[in-house]
């Protein structure tokens, strides 16, 4: 009896995966990401709020806005990773597998769902080109925006609630997570998963289908010959569908293929630690959208890419006149 004892601690130690407390590589990497990603957004909400007030607001607008403040709070919400990733400290990792975890996914999310409303808005335009569709309306945006956050901010609440009621008490430092999930608590946590998962699929499946209308609206428009302007605009709305869907690819279809291989096989000894470090890898580069993102803003309004210009230009007079004074 106190062999089968032995042999079962014996089981689950070995099959408990272990990985560095401290990983100095994401550390760096998600200070640079911090770095960049925070006076960029900050920027574009700052030209928002001050010039793009003045102007009459748009649904695009709204959406580019809120798209704008879920890459910002992710962005304030990446020290508590970047503790995590540098920190032993038992508090440090509870507090992120909590309120850090739930902040970071919650705006990862929030981003994926506006990209998506964003394309469907430069849809909708291109299919209605002399109209405006009621979905494209500035009271529906705002009310289909705050209905998306509530839909967000609710379960994040409830995990962290739960989470603070339910979670395990453990007397050594726990690598991951999910060391610190009760049972039951583990089950909310993989029913979050899976829907996330499925507003990835169907946010994909949108986007994907999206940028076909587009492409095929510009081929009708190629074949038909129509006015050389027209076909232009078709264009560049082709290539802004393209950034976006290429974005999305890019940041969030590798940390989604890992999230289902890592939710089933984290506890695997032979694989286990190979999944965290993709893990790890998969989520620096779905935070890295925040960096991206401006690219969306600077290609879809036309008045922040025109002051985006100007302080081009202002800058290079500035240095022409400093060089010529020298």
């Amino acid at each position: 009896m106190a062999d089968s004892k032995n042999m079962t601690s014996s089981f689950n130690q070995t099959c408990d995966p272990v990985v560095p407390s401290v990983n100095p590589f994401f550390v760096l990497v998600y200070s640079l990401v911090f770095l960049v990603g925070l006076p960029l957004n900050g920027f574009i909400l700052k030209f928002y709020f001050g010039q793009a007030q003045q102007q009459a607001s748009s649904s695009l607008m709204v959406y580019l806005k809120n798209l704008t403040a879920a890459d910002f709070l992710l962005c304030l919400s990446l020290p508590l990773r970047i503790a995590h990733c540098g920190s032993k400290l038992f508090i440090i990792r509870r507090l992120y597998c909590s309120f850090g975890a739930s902040a970071v996914y919650v705006n990862i999310y929030a981003s994926i769902i506006f990209m998506c409303y964003i394309a469907a808005n430069r849809y909708l335009k291109i299919v209605h080109p002399s109209g405006t569709h009621i979905l494209q309306t500035v009271q529906i945006a705002h009310i289909v925006s705050t209905v998306t956050w509530v839909f967000l901010l609710a379960p994040a609440i409830t995990y962290n609630i739960l989470f603070f009621i339910n979670h395990k008490p453990l007397t050594s430092d726990p690598s991951y997570c999910e060391s610190l999930f009760s049972t039951s608590f583990s089950v909310l946590h993989k029913t979050l998963q899976i829907s996330c998962t499925i507003i990835f699929l169907l946010v994909f499946i949108c986007l994907v289908f999206f940028y076909y209308g587009t492409s095929h609206r510009v081929l009708q428009a190629q074949q038909s010959q129509l006015a050389s302007s027209g076909s232009e605009k078709l264009v560049k709305s082709r290539r802004n569908m393209l950034l976006l869907v290429s974005i999305f690819c890019v940041c969030f279809v590798p940390y989604h293929v890992v999230r289902i291989l890592y939710s089933f096989l984290w506890s695997t000894c032979s694989v286990g630690p190979v999944l965290y470090y993709l893990m790890e890898a998969a989520t620096v580069v779905s935070v890295f959208n925040v960096c991206l993102d401006p690219l969306v803003y600077f290609f879809l309004c036309k008045s922040f890419r025109a002051q985006v210009n100007r302080r081009m230009v202002s800058i290079r007079t500035n240095i022409q006149q400093a060089n010529q004074e020298n």
